[in-house]
C-alpha cells in the first residue's frame, strides 16, 4: 500500500470510487482540476497498483478545509483512512496550516469517531447541509 500525492491522471478512478460512494459525487473533472490547483492537497492510495482511497484539503490563508475523504467500501475497516488522514494532517503542518475543519454526516458514526481519534472536535452543526438524503452536518475543528 503506497500514500502518494493525487496526479491528474487518479482522476477517473477517483471520480469511478466516488460515485459508487456518494449520492452527490464529485466528477472527473473537478478531480483533475482539484490536482492542478496550486493550495490544494490530496492524497490517493494505492494497492498493487489500484486506487483506493483518496481525501483532499484546501489550504485557505492558514486553515485546511477537507473536503473528501474516501475508501473504496470492500478496503473499509482495515485502517486506510486513518493512515491516509494522518499523512494529509503532516502535509498540513508542512504547509504551515494551523487548523482543520470538515463537516461529516450527522449519521456517519464510524467517520466522527475517526476524526475524533486523530483530535478533531465537534463545534457546531449545519442544518440540511447534505442533500440525497438531507442531513445536517457535523462541523468539526483540530488546531496543532
Amino acid at each position: 500500500m503506497i500514500i502518494r500525492r493525487m496526479r491528474p491522471s487518479d482522476s477517473k478512478a477517483m471520480a469511478v470510487i466516488e460515485e459508487e460512494t456518494f449520492s452527490d459525487p464529485w466528477s472527473e473533472e473537478s478531480f483533475f482540476k482539484e490536482a492542478t490547483e496550486k493550495d490544494h492537497i490530496y492524497l490517493v492510495v494505492e494497492d498493487a497498483g489500484n486506487l483506493i482511497a483518496y481525501c483532499g484539503m484546501w489550504n485557505i490563508a492558514g486553515e485546511g478545509y477537507i473536503t473528501n475523504v474516501c475508501v473504496k467500501k470492500e478496503k473499509r475497516r482495515q485502517g486506510i483512512g486513518k493512515q491516509m488522514l494522518e499523512s494529509l494532517l503532516e502535509q498540513a503542518k508542512l504547509c504551515k496550516i494551523e487548523a482543520v475543519t470538515l463537516e461529516v454526516r450527522e449519521s456517519n458514526q464510524s467517520a466522527i469517531q475517526l476524526y475524533e481519534q486523530l483530535g478533531f472536535h465537534s463545534v457546531g452543526k449545519r442544518k440540511d447541509f447534505y442533500a440525497h438524503p438531507i442531513e445536517n452536518a457535523i462541523i468539526m475543528w483540530l488546531n496543532f
